[in-house]
Order: C-alpha cells, then structure tokens, then sequence
C-alpha cells in the first residue's frame, strides 16, 4: 500500500496565509497540515508516499526533508499548478496508480487519527470514504443504497436542497486498489482527460465510472470522526476550534466563538439560552414561504418596526423602540449614563461591561443560594448616590425572581430617589407567575423612571433573527434611542416575526408551560446526581453548584470533548471566583437526558 497526496493548489482563498507557502503548510494550532498528515500516514507501514507538488514546492520539500519520516517519500511535479485543477496532478501520478494499492488524499484535509487505520482494515478494495451531509460542507456530494454502492455521484452545480437527507459528502480521501486503477480509473482518466482538459475535478472520472458501473466503488462511512476542510480563513478559524490542541482549549476557543454554533451540528449547546419548544413548526413555514421576499426587499424603517413593536406587546408606539438584540439596545441605553450604576452580581455582564468598572456598585448576596428580596436591594443601595439600577428579573445566571409587586416596589423607590430603574425582562415569561411582565402602558406612565429592556432572542427561541425591545414612558430617552439608531436597524426577517408573532399567541403559552414542567424534571435530576445541586430557578437555565473536588472547568471541556456538550462553566465570574458552579440552558426533555447522562459519566470519570 501506498498514499498519494495533491498538494499543487495555490489556495488563494486563505490569502496572506498561502502568499509565500503552498496550502498544505498553514499551520492548524501549531501544526502543518502536511506535517500532521504524514505523520498519520507514517505510522500505517506503507510502501511510499508520494507528493504532487506545484506551487512553492522548492520550500514544501524542504520542510517535509526536515521533518522525521521514516516512510520514503516521492515527489512528481505539476508545473502547470496555476493553469490545472487537481484531475491534472492525479493524472501525472498516473503510473503510481497502476505500481501499488493507494491511499489517495488532498492536502487540506484534517481529519483525526484512526481515520486511515480504518479505511485500511476494511477488507473491500476500493472506497470512497464519506460522511452524512450537514451545512458546513461544500462540494461534491454522493448518494448510497443500503449495501453501501455509489449510486449517484453528485456535483455541486447538480445540488438539490431537497435531496439534502439523501446526500454524502465525499471527505476526499480514497482507497484505491490496484486492479481498479489498472482496469477502470487511469483508463478513464485518460479517457476524460483528452475530452475535456486538464482544468476538472478527478472526482469526474468516479462518477463517469458509478454511471457504468454501479459496485466497483463502495462507500466507506464514517462514524462521528471529526474531519474538516479547510479552503479559506474561516475554514481555518473552526478547524482550530474542532482540533484544539488539548480539552480545555477546546472549550475557550468555543467560547470566544460566542455563538454560530449552527457551523457544529453535532454540538448540543446548553450553553446560550432559548426555548426550546418554541417556534412552532407553522410559524417557521410561513417565514420559509416569504423568504424569496423578504430577502429581497428592503425592511421598514424604526417607526414602524415600533409600531409592530407596541401592537405585539400592548403598548403605545411611542413608548417602545426596537433593537437588533436586546444587545443594541443595552449599549446605547447605558452609553447615556455618567454617573454610578447599581447591580446585583452575579448578572448579565452586558450591563456592567459598557461601564467603566470604578462607576459599578454591585451588590453580592450573602447566602448559599445567592437569592435576594427587593428589601434586599434598597437596602444595600440606599444613600449609595448611583444614578441607575439594574435588574436582570430572573437574573442570569442564578435564576433568582422577583415577583411583580416586589418590582413595583423598587421602581417607586427608584422614583422617589431619582434612580433610573432598568429591568430586564429577558426571561420573565418563562416565570411562573401568570401576570409578570412591567411593560404596560399604565405602569410605565406611573414610573417614568422605569426602562424595561426584553430580548425576544431568548424567550421566544429565535436568536437568529436578533431582535430586543425597550420600553419607557421617558419620552426624551426614546426619542433619543431613536435618533441614535439606523433607520434599518433590524432585517426583514425581523420585522415579519414581529408582524406575524401575534398569531401563535398560544403555542408560546403552551411552549411556556412545557418548559416550566421541563424545569422541575431537569432540577430533580441533576439534584439525583452526587456532587451537583441545582439552585431554584424562574428561567430557562440553571445554576449548578459541583460540591465535590471535580472543578467545574474540567467538567465543562470534559462534556465538550467527550459527549458534544457545550455547558457555561463559571468560575472565573465574581462571585464564583472561590467557588465551583455551572450553567446549563433547559432544553426539551431528549436532550436533557443526554446531559443527565453525560454529567452522571463524566463525573465519574473525573472522580476516578
């Protein structure tokens, strides 16, 4: 057995990156593609290796000279690697083919150890190793039957959205025998070369090949190896993310992410927080059925959007302004502030990190559940001087609640002394109480001092479309907001949610009761778990307190690394800097199984 490795392209795409080296020596947290690559390879007891250099090749085959391979490795020469697409190196390294068995693979792959090991302990000769379509991938694409034979060789120009369950996608590595090079691929690779030129895909000739011939090629499918392509800099950026040198790196690079964890569909994010039974399937059919139109045309501007704004959530228009995300709306909220501001810590660091940190007074619980009451509050802040107050209701991340009238109670306090109350009503619904919510017209003109910010991002489960309101009667401060955002400031998309939310009115309280009813049984089992207790909680989240020698940390990576879980570790957060806590968003009931599992195992692992 031999391998063969394409490694001519120019890779353009990755820019500064491949400028003075060939793609294959971009370095992925560290490593040289080519250099983890052959050292894989070294290790299978192979024959050769042989190298399909093109552009900056001189310095490819020094670096290789100088790494330490044991395998003897050959060089064939694409001199035309600017002019050819990859059928043209293939075809150069023809007579290779036809010498040995051959392992054939493109040198901007990553893909983990075992990988090869696999497609060489597989007593069929030739195969095309593939995996089950997801969004991240691009190019061509394959259909199998059930006895694993290539039935349809797909390229991207031949993709059918709607065939997206059906789809393949080849990982552009193969096992090629010697007999099938000798009696079908070199023939029609000459074949097709001579046709239509050298500027095609090598993986033409293996489908030409399924069309006539329909079990020479069998498909070899993985089975949850992780593996990636990397053809420009966002390739890159997710590939260091999935092949983080060690488990807790993995964990920071997936946290710096801050998100677009759709690019990861094995991933299950407990980590930011939606709901999880809400859209309704009816509601996402009537977006996909407007979605040629509202991609295509413009939005309307911040008066209306204000307007679909008040009519959703009751309220005059002029007393709500709309965001993109509640994110928007916090920014330039407390960007009019020059004095001191009040918390509660821990909370939403949204607030706190647009202030400089000598303006925040925070006030930390003293008790074991970091619970507090409104007396609480007035009390730590009275004669304190600060010019706002912030509460998260229920606070992030310890899912404390204040109930309504403890809230009118701090707003006239708030009053009395001058104080801008901000109220964040992120995850309000989510409460148990039937009537919580403070935007209402009559509450807002009584406290004019009273802002309530609401991000429809989490409590109605769509993040994607980032959209936030805040409410107030201060006039001036809405002007304001107004004035300092762009007219445009939220997307079509946006806008039709707002325009159609109020007709699925009862599924988001059915959604609502689910999760609540979800909330308990997740509570009583992490509870069931020795070493884990799980606070009282009015959100969709919860805090988790590791009471054992386990540092919540080591946890976190392992869930990630281990079982595909994403959970928000907090230690490094005030209070939590002396103490050992979690938070996992409450998804529906399959996958908070998964995590009653996962935790149960990692545990266990952890404790030895």
């Amino acid at each position: 057995m031999q391998a063969i490795i394409l490694a001519a392209g120019m890779g353009k795409r990755l820019k500064a990156l491949t400028a003075h080296n060939t793609k294959c020596m971009i370095e992925v947290n560290g490593i040289t593609l080519i250099e983890r690559t052959l050292s894989q390879l070294d290790t299978l007891g192979l024959n050769r290796i042989i190298i399909v250099a093109g552009y900056e090749g001189d310095k490819l085959k020094t670096f290789v000279g100088d790494l330490n391979v044991l395998t003897p490795i050959e060089y064939v020469d694409n001199p035309d690697y600017d002019k050819t697409n990859n059928i043209y190196s293939l075809s150069l390294a023809k007579d290779y083919l036809l010498e040995d068995d051959t392992l054939l693979l493109e040198s901007d792959i990553i893909f983990e150890d075992g990988v090869l090991e696999s497609l060489l302990e597989d007593s069929r000769p030739t195969l095309a190793l593939v995996d089950k379509y997801e969004s991240w991938m691009d190019g061509t694409v394959v259909k199998l039957d059930s006895e694993d034979n290539i039935t349809a060789f797909i390229p991207g120009k031949q993709f059918q959205f709607s065939d997206i369950p059906s789809y393949y996608k080849t990982v552009n590595i193969y096992k090629f025998s010697q007999e099938f090079s000798r009696t079908h691929y070199v023939p029609f690779l000459d074949a097709y070369s001579k046709a239509l030129g050298n500027n095609e895909y090598y993986e033409q000739v293996l489908r030409v090949i399924t069309l006539l011939d329909d079990s020479t090629v069998k498909a070899k499918r993985l089975e949850g190896q992780r593996w990636y392509e990397i053809d420009d800099l966002q390739d890159l950026d997710i590939a260091e993310t999935i092949f983080a040198k060690d488990a807790p790196a993995k964990l920071q690079a997936m946290y710096s992410r801050y998100g677009g964890y759709w690019r990861y569909p094995k991933l299950i994010d407990f980590c930011y927080l939606v709901n999880p039974y809400y859209p309704p399937q009816r509601l996402l059919d009537e977006m996909k059925a407007n979605f040629e139109t509202l991609l295509c045309q413009y939005p309307s501007g911040l008066r209306v959007n204000s307007l679909l704004a008040g009519k959703t959530f009751g309220v005059d228009q002029n007393h709500i302004v709309v965001g993109n995300g509640a994110a928007e709306l916090i920014k330039e909220l407390m960007g009019g502030f020059s004095g001191k501001v009040g918390s509660i810590k821990p909370t939403f660091e949204e607030y706190p990190n647009r202030l400089p940190e000598e303006r925040y007074l925070s006030f930390i619980p003293d008790n074991e559940d970091l619970r507090y009451s409104a007396q609480d509050i007035m009390t730590f802040f009275d004669d304190s001087g600060i010019e706002a107050l912030v509460l998260i209701n229920p606070d992030n991340p310890t899912g404390n609640y204040l109930p309504k009238p403890g809230c009118l109670k701090l707003a006239q306090w708030c009053l009395e002394r001058n104080i801008a109350f901000i109220l964040d009503e992120s995850f309000v619904d989510f409460a148990d109480d039937p009537d919580v919510s403070m935007i209402h017209d009559e509450i807002l003109e009584r406290y004019k001092n009273l802002i309530v910010v609401k991000s429809i991002s989490k409590s109605h489960g769509v993040p994607g479309a980032r959209l936030g309101v805040l409410a107030s009667a201060n006039h001036a401060l809405i002007d304001s907001l107004k004035k300092s955002m762009a007219i445009w400031n939220i997307n079509s998309f946006g806008e039709f949610y707002l325009q159609i939310a109020e007709k699925y009115k009862a599924d988001y309280q059915e959604a609502l009761e689910r999760l609540r009813r979800e909330r308990v049984r997740l509570i009583d089992g992490i509870n069931a778990i020795a070493g884990l207790r799980a606070l009282p909680s009015q959100a969709n989240y919860l805090l988790v307190k590791l009471s054992g020698s386990v540092p919540a940390r080591d946890l976190a990576a392992k869930l990630l690394n281990d079982h595909n879980i994403l959970i928000k570790d907090l230690t490094p957060k005030e209070p939590f800097d002396d103490g050992n806590y979690i938070r996992v968003a409450i998804r529906d009931s399959s996958d908070n199984d998964k995590l009653l599992l996962a935790l149960k195992e990692a545990l266990t692992e952890l404790n030895g």
